[in-house]
């Protein structure tokens, strides 16, 4: 077993197709918010991560057609169709759209699929997709909560169709990934997690929400007050994250990773901090050093006031290059 301070190489995956989503005047989900974490990702690390700006993307033909897997083809278009007329609102009024949103929504979904595609073929072993727009509250046939396409999920649905494994999802955003437990919630084959601040946006992730049919027991939601700070987020997490791997046994464990329950975040209502975040991080390595060989995907969720979203990315990807796991092995 290697010891807890072995260097894991971490993939760090952007595009700069990713900045020409422009949802509006004043909106908070700016294209400032990749470029602070790639800014605060690029300075020297000592190989313990690779930033790559400009990351390969498979073709838009083959993730629009993936895409059907997690929606439907006509809402697909209709995203395409906003976009075409270059400015409004689509589906609700915290998705607003430019001409650039298509490209950067089939973009950050690429980055997703490529990033699976690439585990499963052992080509990467972490992975931190730092891409806009976010995707966790994205549903089968409509935008909400400034998610268009559901990234998280297409990419669980790539590596659990490769492997014939589990996957759990561990959602660590201020509010309920809604969108990524819709797709998942009656299958059985991906667990997710989340913890989140409730009653909130977008009015779903209560504690009786555990799955349904052949989903029953592999969704785990714990909701909790304004205000939490780290030692409750950190604990309430700890325990549902440990106890949903214990019962699914993941091939890979994936993170929507929300940074909005930041302290000082505009929009998330919570009280973690760096450090808390740096727990949260440590949780979903242990965890997944403990069932799949140290795999781990994260892709960016939230996070709002720039600063700190800086601040936490990186220490977030510090933690994701740690581990206590031996090397990785291919799964046949």
């Amino acid at each position: 077993m290697a010891s807890t301070s072995e260097k894991v190489p971490v993939s760090v995956r952007s595009h700069p197709l990713c900045l020409e989503h422009r949802p509006g005047l004043g909106h908070p989900e700016t294209a400032e918010r990749v470029k602070v974490i790639l800014d605060a990702l690029s300075a020297r690390v000592e190989g313990r991560w690779v930033v790559d700006r400009e990351s390969p993307l498979p073709s838009e033909d083959d993730v629009v057609g993936a895409l059907a897997w997690v929606h439907d083809k006509s809402y697909i278009e209709r995203v395409r169709s906003a976009a075409a007329r270059g400015s409004g609102w689509l589906d609700s009024h915290d998705c607003g759209v430019s001409d650039g949103t298509f490209a950067a929504a089939v973009a950050a979904a690429g980055l997703s699929m490529q990033a699976a595609l690439d585990l499963v073929n052992s080509r990467v072993h972490r992975c931190f997709v730092v891409a806009r727009p976010p995707a966790h509250h994205a549903g089968r046939d409509r935008a909400a909560g400034y998610c268009f396409f559901n990234s998280v999920a297409l990419a669980a649905e790539v590596v659990s169709r490769a492997w014939g494994r589990p996957v759990v999802i561990a959602d660590i955003g201020a509010l309920h990934g809604d969108g990524t437990q819709r797709h998942f919630f009656a299958r059985g084959d991906v667990g997710f997690v989340s913890v989140h601040r409730y009653p909130a946006f977008p009015g779903t992730g209560g504690a009786d929400e555990t799955g349904e049919k052949d989903g029953v027991g592999t969704t785990r939601n714990v909701p909790l007050a304004a205000g939490a700070d780290d030692d409750i987020f950190v604990a309430a997490f700890d325990q549902a994250f440990a106890e949903v791997c214990d019962r699914m046994r993941p091939g890979a464990i994936l993170l929507s990773a929300g940074f909005d329950a930041h302290r000082d975040d505009p929009l998330g209502g919570m009280a973690v901090t760096e450090d808390g975040f740096a727990r949260l991080t440590a949780i979903a390595v242990r965890e997944a050093d403990r069932w799949s060989e140290g795999r781990l995907l994260s892709f960016l969720e939230g996070g709002f006031n720039l600063d700190a979203l800086a601040k936490t990315a990186r220490i977030h990807v510090e933690e994701l290059a740690k581990s206590t796991a031996e090397k990785p092995q291919p799964i046949e």
